[in-house]
């Protein structure tokens, strides 16, 4: 889809009100000789150029006057710059930092807007600034942090004029991070927006439907294809994409049919796609593939031939070919074939094996030996098991073999070294030499014949580096590394650079000094191992990578089985899902913002696309491998590469330098000049603003509750000094080669300053304190402009979006780490009602308390909620499954049991009390059983040490046995479970699922699980993966036994800590399953309580704490949540309902309805917790009053609809968001009585002029002022027992 090209004027226009511009540069009245000035009428036209108009406005043809005027300006703006020494406004640096985006000059771009956010403490207000850094973190593949920079801009202004683009892009990003459920909702979130974007509604269903196909959701994702199919006008792109995908699925897919008919199907699909487009080398590859499974032999090789003449020779398709060369009985051929693939792809573990099958078949098992360890060092080796056992097989043939018999023996095929540096095949250097030379300027042009992903399913970070030739010494010693030959050294460049030193300038002196020492930190140990991927802490910017967003063409983790092959082919689930579309998202110039193509590492070429390597986390490699440039980055400068992860293949041509293009991006500390080589680019987005404990770095709401400090005052000493930016690696652009001067000391702020006015587009603030009374407040409210207005950002004019809390310092010493866990022993009813108890699990100190014996002093009937009486009083009731995998409670392996890992394996499914019984029942037999049997051995065999052995060796190594745990089971029917609820009011009043003193009894309507009961059905095993309470509510467990529970629990304050171990293992701390692995937290110096939890036992969780439990025995375990009345609960559930806007999560509590009721309800003495209420009451009703002024202007009309008794909070149906008051309701909707409900910001994005809504009303405006006014402080009570 081309670029949307738009004159200057009107895409100013188009913005309306939505923000002003800033204002350009005055011209200057100087006439010095050489000085640059920019005309009125240029300043004019200027001023309503952002990075909002990237991909928007045209830079080629018509739009060639504007490009001229950006490089102009450009120029002018660095000119003054320098002429200032740096000592200008920070608005100078944002706006040079949008001119270089829309001219697409990244790295000058990242520089101008580290520049501002230097200098700007309250730069989070700025939406247009975070949107131009969320873009050209995304072009250098930076996900995580342009995740977080779009996620700022929907959460500072979420009626952003681009937030469609945003939620585009936001889809594509989590769909490559594989946290598909965060994709599909931003992908539907771009479908519904109305506004222009750079992808066609068609092209954004297609990446739902692939979607659908990346997690084999397959009769959906089929369903999808054919709806997009039958859509009127659409584009012969997508419709051949379509096909491909149609086709590839049913070859590769067990859809409904046998596998002739299926056959048939793929051919037809794959058939009607090249008509669509007959240049498509992967729908070339498909169609032979299909050929070869139904014994098509020549016309197998015809399609596989095609696929490389269309510039698409990719290790697949030349594994393919060696496949029918090797079934044709042509060994030397297939030989070369499979020597092309790996060569092309140096990780490519099919091709390895099944040359190494080769090489069986031939009788040459030392060559047979060398490719199977190249197999099983590829990470995307799935049967590496199976390989090692062939290996040991081999290796013992060869000992028996008598000395000298394989000399003698005559070789029918060369060795693998020989034929490695045998002739590449004319076709294939024919083909690809045209191809590495003209790659890249290809890609800008035809970006639809883009080759897909190969092998590999995995997304980048997880794809393997190439993996080095195996040499003949290294076959006997298993444990050697292959050795990874380096063609060109930082140090071997540096000396080159010495030697020129007397020929530098000044400033490329001052470069060269740099470097040097650069290399010598590096030397020091900041680089480590051979894989060290740099995989520093959040609140580290990752380095940065030369490339286009080369991660989307890795969309899913599967790996589609070839039938009837012995390798695992190319599956176009994923690549092609970006192999056509993806590469559409335009950019400024109407080019093609990312390109996405297979990695290649041949030898001596270089690939189109240099590698990105990302370790487990949110930092990219940041030693670049810089084997090519991007096409639209000219400006960048490979860095010395530290990362010995690559072979042979290496280019010679890897280091650069050029003095004039290359220079040090200064930060604002003047000790901060220097960096390690491979250093990771400081935090653009601190994870933590303030070094003090009380951190707004965890939430907004830790300053709700006292004065008001400006944003200015509150983030001075916060912001972290942005040193060079050496990532990936890439010297950033100034003038005329020269840096730019280090003057943002703020020692230095005093000086004489260069003042650019501006009135860009932030968020006022209201000078009015919760001690004003109502009047005042919606006085204040009056005239707003609408950038006052916020859907439901309660704390936004007092701090900047929420982030998780850094670990806290300083850390626990490593004997701490175990804390005991806090335990209370009861001996008597009395004990269970005395105050001190309540106090002592509310204390913020204690983050969890085990209530020893309660169910036996208080004589409650735990038989009540046993497996027997369940069936008895409800067995058809419903119950959510979880299936997961038998493992030690202290420990998470993956599947095949070969390392420990985060992801935690819970698959869900549904039954019902009466059939989970009947599992539990079996379950316990068959442990029997195993029981019995284990007696029998143990008399045969007496050393139990070895057995013991045995079985921790079997455990480790998988497969794992898999369970079932019955979870979430609702007792909320008070007629149904009337027994089991009426038990539960003999406990005391704070842990009772209903009291006045539970911020949960006052919401008025039923949260499932939270003020309800829930109940868990559980075998040994069974695991409640980690998490923290909904909205961080307090919890209540009580076991029932029989079995016991293993707990594991982490204080709130290490929260954050969690969250980046998920980021790093690519889950979704809100949404994902995981464990944690304790090694890793005992290395973060994370504290963590262990206790076992028996019958009888209740376990409170207070506010906030991370816990996961795992079943020791068979047992039941019912649980509730509650809320304190205290400042402390109610401060973290704000915090968290923030932490899930900022998410895009849905807040289970609804915290704005709880606050109003929590007002009528509820005297409050405890200042602290009343000016939290009173403030978020506060906001609330100027964004009342505000959007109801705002909906009186543009003359809609509000209806009245009021609030029955016990309805539900509302949220919008497609943002999820809390929706309080004015409800947005389709007018069919509304007619059908349905009231489907959307937030003021999805509804303007559907019908821009709510045409198509109607707005009703639940609160009159007089009542929320009545009960605003009448919420004062109580006189504060001696503290009565609970």
């Amino acid at each position: 889809m081309k670029s949307c090209g738009v004159s200057v004027a009107t895409a100013a226009a188009a913005f309306g009100d939505e923000g002003k511009k800033m204002a350009a540069v005055k011209p200057s009245s100087e006439t010095k000789e050489g000085s640059l000035s920019l005309t009125a009428e240029e300043s004019e036209a200027l001023s309503g150029l952002d990075s909002r108009l990237f991909g928007f406005v045209s830079l080629h043809e018509d739009g060639a006057r504007t490009k001229t005027l950006l490089v102009k300006a450009v120029r002018c703006y660095e000119s003054l710059i320098l002429k200032a020494e740096g000592k200008v406004e920070s608005e100078f640096f944002c706006q040079l930092g949008h001119f270089n985006l829309l001219l697409e000059d990244y790295p000058k771009a990242l520089s101008a807007y580290q520049r501002y956010y230097s200098l700007q403490s309250d730069y989070w207000k700025n939406a247009a600034f975070l949107y131009g850094l969320g873009l050209v973190y995304f072009y250098f593949n930076a996900f995580h942090w342009a995740i977080k920079a779009f996620q700022e801009v929907l959460y500072v202004d979420p009626s952003f004029c681009r937030a469609k683009e945003i939620h585009l892009r936001l889809g594509l990003m989590f769909k490559v991070n594989t946290d598909y459920e965060s994709s599909l909702k931003h992908f539907q979130l771009a479908l519904i927006d109305s506004n222009p974007c750079t992808l066609s509604s068609a092209e954004i269903q297609f990446h739902i439907a692939h979607l659908y196909e990346t997690q084999r959701k397959y009769h959906s994702a089929k369903e999808a294809y054919e709806q997009l199919l039958g859509t009127e006008n659409l584009p012969a792109q997508v419709k051949a994409t379509v096909l491909q995908q149609l086709g590839w699925m049913h070859h590769n897919v067990d859809l409904q049919g046998d596998k002739a008919t299926k056959e048939s199907y793929a051919i037809q699909y794959l058939q009607k796609s090249l008509e669509a487009d007959p240049n498509s080398g992967q729908s070339w590859y498909f169609l032979g593939r299909c050929y070869s499974s139904i014994g098509k032999v020549q016309d197998a090789f015809i399609s596989y031939r095609q696929s490389i003449d269309k510039s698409e020779a990719s290790a697949d398709t030349w594994c393919s070919i060696g496949i029918l060369y090797q079934q044709q009985n042509q060994p030397m051929d297939a030989l070369q074939a499979y020597i092309c693939a790996v060569q092309l792809d140096h990780g490519h573990a099919a091709a390895w094996m099944d040359l190494g099958t080769l090489y069986e078949s031939c009788n040459q098992p030392q060559d047979a030996i060398k490719c199977y360890l190249n197999a099983t060092r590829s990470k995307s080796c799935t049967n590496s098991s199976m390989l090692t056992g062939r290996i040991k097989f081999l290796q013992a043939q060869l000992c028996n073999l008598p000395q000298g018999s394989l000399q003698n023996k005559t070789k029918l095929l060369p060795s693998i070294e020989e034929a490695w540096s045998l002739p590449i095949p004319a076709e294939l250097t024919s083909r690809q030499g045209a191809m590495n030379t003209a790659q890249q300027a290809y890609k800008v042009h035809h970006p639809n014949t883009e080759p897909v992903l190969g092998l590999s399913q995995t997304p980048i970070s997880q794809q393997p580096l190439p993996v080095p030739m195996i040499t003949s010494n290294e076959v006997d010693g298993l444990s050697s590394p292959a050795k990874r030959k380096r063609t060109s050294t930082p140090t071997k460049h540096l000396e080159q650079l010495r030697v020129n030193r007397d020929n530098f300038s000044p400033a490329q002196k001052l470069i060269l000094g740099q470097l040097e020492t650069q290399l010598v930190l590096m030397q020091q140990g900041l680089h480590k191992g051979q894989s060290s991927h740099l995989a520093g802490s959040n609140d580290e910017q990752p380095s940065l990578s030369t490339g286009p967003a080369q991660y989307l063409q890795a969309a899913s983790t599967s790996i589609q089985k070839q039938t009837g092959h012995r390798m695992l082919p190319s599956s176009s689930t994923q690549g092609t899902a970006f192999n056509h579309l993806s590469s559409h998202i335009a950019t400024s110039g109407g080019q093609r913002g990312i390109t996405f193509t297979k990695e290649s590492t041949s030898s001596g070429s270089r690939s189109s696309v240099p590698e990105i390597s990302r370790h487990t986390g949110d930092t990219l490699n940041g030693c670049a491998h810089g084997k090519g440039l991007s096409n639209h980055v000219q400006q960048l400068m490979a860095e010395p590469v530290c990362n010995p992860n690559h072979g042979d293949s290496t280019s010679p041509n890897l280091i650069s330098y050029n003095p004039q293009i290359s220079t040090l991006l200064v930060g604002k500390g003047s000790d901060s000049m220097v960096t390690g080589a491979c250093d990771k680019v400081n935090n653009i987005h601190p994870e933590s603003h303030a070094k003090t404990n009380t951190s707004v770095a965890s939430s907004p709401s830790s300053v709700i509750s006292t004065t008001t400090p400006s944003p200015k005052s509150t983030e001075q000493t916060t912001t972290h000094g942005i040193t060079s930016l050496n990532s990936a690696h890439i010297r950033l652009q100034t003038i005329n080669g020269e840096g730019l001067e280090n003057s943002q000391s703020s020692n230095k702020r005093d000086l004489p300053t260069i003042s650019q006015k501006t009135d860009h587009h932030i968020i006022p603030s209201m000078s009015v304190s919760i001690y004003s009374n109502s009047t005042e407040v919606l006085k204040a409210c009056r005239n707003l402009d609408k950038n006052g207005l916020s859907n439901s950002h309660n704390l936004l004019d007092k701090c900047p979006p929420p982030r998780p809390p850094s670990s806290p310092y300083p850390p626990l010493p490593k004997d701490k780490l175990n804390p005991p866990t806090p335990s209370i022993y009861l001996e008597n009813k009395r004990d269970a009602f005395f105050p001190p108890l309540h106090q002592f699990c509310i204390n913020p100190k204690n983050p969890v308390t085990v209530i020893r014996g309660l169910a036996g002093v208080l004589k409650l009937d735990l038989g009540l909620f046993s497996t027997k009486t369940l069936v008895e009083a409800n067995n058809e009731h419903k119950v959510e499954v979880r299936t997961q995998l038998l493992q030690p409670a202290d420990e998470n392996w993956d599947p095949t049991g070969t390392k420990k890992i985060w992801h935690c394996e819970s698959n869900s499914s549904h039954t019902t009390i009466a059939k989970y019984a009947q599992y539990q029942a079996s379950s316990f037999q068959e442990s029997l059983r195993e029981e019995n049997e284990k007696r029998m051995q143990h008399k045969e065999y007496s050393d139990n040490e070895s057995t013991s052995s045995d079985n921790s060796g079997r455990r480790r190594k998988g497969p794992f046995k898999t369970i079932k745990i019955g979870t979430n089971i609702d007792l909320s029917d008070d007629k149904k479970w009337k027994l089991q609820l009426h038990e539960l009011t003999k406990l005391p009043a704070f842990v009772r699922v209903v009291s006045a003193g539970n911020l949960l009894s006052h919401l008025g309507h039923t949260v499932l699980g939270m003020n309800t009961v829930q109940l868990y059905m559980k075998v040994p095993g069974s695991r409640t993966p980690g998490h923290q309470e909904n909205n961080n509510f307090c919890s209540v467990n009580i076991n029932i036994g029989p079995g016991d529970c293993e707990w594991f629990v982490v204080p709130e304050d290490y929260w954050g800590v969690l969250n980046d171990f998920c980021e790093k293992n690519n889950l979704n701390f809100l949404m994902s399953s995981w464990w944690p692995n304790l090694e890793d937290l005992y290395e973060a110096n994370v504290p963590v309580y262990r206790f076992i939890q028996r019958p009888g036992d209740l376990v409170w969780i207070n506010a906030g704490t991370v816990h996961w439990v795992q079943a020791v025995g068979w047992c039941n375990n019912i649980a509730w949540n509650v809320g304190p009345l205290t400042a402390c609960q109610y401060k973290l559930a704000v915090e968290r309902y923030e932490w899930n806007k900022l998410q895009s999560v849905k807040s289970v509590v609804p915290m704005v309805h709880l606050s109003w009721n929590m007002a009528r309800n509820i005297k409050v003495s405890d200042p602290k917790l009343f000016e939290m209420i009173k403030y978020c009451l506060m906001k609330i009703l100027k964004q009342c009053q505000t959007l109801r002024e705002a909906l009186i202007t543009a003359g809609k009309e509000v209806i009245w609809h009021g609030r029955t008794n016990h309805e539900p909070a509302h949220y919008c149906s497609i943002c999820e968001v809390e929706v309080f008051d004015l409800l947005f309701v389709s007018n069919e909707s509304n007619s059908q009585k349905t009231y489907v409900v959307h937030c003021h910001d999805c509804a303007r994005k559907r019908s821009g002029n709510l045409d198509n809504f109607v707005v009703l009303e639940e609160y009159k405006m007089e009542d929320l002022m009545q009960v605003y006014d009448q919420f004062t402080l109580a006189p504060s009570v001696s503290s009565s027992s609970s």
